[in-house]
């Protein structure tokens, strides 16, 4: 790659990488480079491939835009935003430092997007790192990884969990080159949500990731993980969709948008298999990261509790009311039945008993709190509570939040939902799709808050401690994050006894 130089300036700050030289710019006291490459472009002979480290280039490449993102699905129209901005360099990162004087070695805090596995980009205005970066002293870093069957297709010829393997590569690249932006690679921490925060605990468990970074922040773990029998079923299908096999030599030529488009068709139908594909069939849930014993070899929870990650800091929660905003997604927020309350219960719940549990414990619940409650406790509530109980147990360390001011957008309906706590870690309160769960001018209150929110996640990544104790299975103090924030026992200890002996297991393919 050779690039045309120009001269340097006061307000286009200049760094030197691996791969050469970068020519960034000032933005609000922030210096920021956009769009740095990777890993080479996992296209042609290298289509499905594990990524590989980008080649140099001569003269000073300028990183004012973001790369191009990867392939997407059809949802929140992500598919189009991706074709509007075309192009192969899909596995670029993003750095944001704050202006330090020289010699500075800050902090540094890697974030993972989220989207089910099947959407994100790193270049969506909710990610945007300025202001956690310079009212927080670190550096911050985004990038891209690929999604749906590119990144998490069971693929026969190539390797399980390409976009976790890309992961990898990214913050090998931290590893690499932050030095030069005034990061220490010794003090680095990954954060996500959602797909994010299960990408952050399946790093926890990947030994091609151990010592990348010594902190970690899973907010609204997503809880699914597929055998690599279920995952090679729902491959198959998507395949079939352009009438192929599910194999390198079949897909390797699709267009990706034709191959994301029939992942958007299988996932549009997965009901259809529900007897096969179990509970992500009946939640439409076609791409998770699978544990093939190799890339990843146990689940993050079992990982955990052998005490793979008893090295690493740990801070997780979730929101109070995960599922309500798929809830209103799906066109059914006020509207369940019982029938349709007990069905999931039946389903997602654990166990036979999980109606009768849930009936129990919450005897004043309408069918609508009772669908909600099973939804939120199966995808994203249990799975991170018992990750953090699982770190503990392990001789771990973990701290323990839940998010439960109620959003003030769309009329307050959708309470404390499901990625509210986004524009809040990154103070983005204006922009991007999670920002309208905040409404059209943002409350001082949730001003507050994300200053909170942010000050803790900065703390935790510069020496370990977000501000309140430890978690721990005597006490279970953990922070509610509010209006009016408070330390005090974990407050869904009524799900967390109907969930306490449940094993988070690789999901199985069901039937023939």
């Amino acid at each position: 790659m050779t690039v045309t130089a120009s001269k340097p300036s006061a307000s286009k700050p200049e760094v030197r990488v691996a791969g050469g030289v970068l020519r960034g710019s000032r933005e609000a006291g922030v210096a920021v480079f956009r769009g740095i490459p990777f890993a080479e472009p996992p296209v042609g002979p290298l289509r499905f491939a594990a990524p590989r480290p980008v080649r140099g280039w001569d003269g000073v490449l300028p990183t004012a835009a973001f790369g191009p993102p990867p392939p997407q699905g059809g949802h929140f129209g992500m598919d189009a935003l991706a074709r509007d901005t075309a192009g192969d360099g899909w596995l670029t990162v993003n750095v944001w430092s704050p202006e330090t004087g020289p010699g500075a070695v800050l902090p540094v805090m890697v974030w993972i997007q989220g989207g089910a596995y099947s959407i994100g980009m790193s270049g969506l205005p909710e990610y945007d790192g300025g202001l956690l970066s310079r009212d927080g002293g670190v550096v911050v870093v985004t990038f891209n990884y690929r999604v749906g069957l590119e990144g998490f297709g069971q693929i026969e010829g190539a390797p399980a969990n390409r976009g976790l393997l890309d992961q990898v590569a990214a913050l090998e690249w931290v590893r690499d080159n932050i030095r030069a932006f005034g990061g220490d690679p010794d003090r680095v921490t990954v954060f996500g949500q959602s797909a994010g925060a299960g990408s952050v605990a399946a790093l926890l468990a990947m030994p091609r990731a151990a010592g990348l970074f010594g902190r970690a922040v899973a907010q609204s773990v997503q809880g699914t993980f597929f055998s690599p029998e279920l995952a090679s079923d729902i491959a198959a299908a998507c395949a079939a969709e352009l009438g192929m096999g599910p194999t390198v030599g079949d897909l390797s030529g699709v267009d990706p948008v034709r191959l994301s488009a029939a992942g958007d068709a299988v996932g549009a139908k997965m009901d259809r298999w529900a007897d096969r594909w179990g509970p992500v069939g009946h939640r439409a849930i076609p791409f998770s990261p699978v544990v093939d014993g190799d890339v990843l070899p146990v689940t993050p929870w079992q990982a955990l509790a052998d005490g793979a990650g008893r090295d690493v800091e740990l801070l997780v929660g979730h929101t109070r009311d995960e599922a309500r905003l798929l809830t209103a997604l799906d066109g059914l927020l006020g509207q369940v039945t019982a029938e349709q309350a007990e069905t999931a219960m039946d389903v997602f719940g654990p166990g036979r008993d999980a109606a009768r549990h849930y009936r129990d414990a919450f005897p004043t619940a309408s069918p609508d709190e009772l669908y909600e409650l099973v939804h939120s406790d199966w995808l994203f509530r249990m799975p991170t509570l018992h990750l953090a109980r699982a770190q503990t147990a392990a001789g771990g360390r973990a701290h323990v939040y839940e998010l439960t001011w109620p959003a003030p957008g769309m009329g307050g309906a959708l309470g404390a939902c499901h990625g509210l706590d986004v524009p809040l870690v990154f103070g983005n309160l204006d922009r991007g799709q999670p920002a309208t769960l905040i409404g059209e001018s943002p409350f001082p209150e949730a001003e507050e808050l994300s200053e909170r929110m942010r000050a803790a996640w900065t703390a935790f990544a510069a020496h370990g401690d977000p501000g309140w104790p430890a978690y721990d299975t005597g006490q279970r103090l953990v922070r509610l994050f509010d209006t009016r924030s408070a330390i005090a026992p974990y407050p869904e200890e009524a799900s967390h006894l109907i969930w306490q002996d449940h094993t988070f297991s690789a999901l199985p393919l069901l039937g023939s």
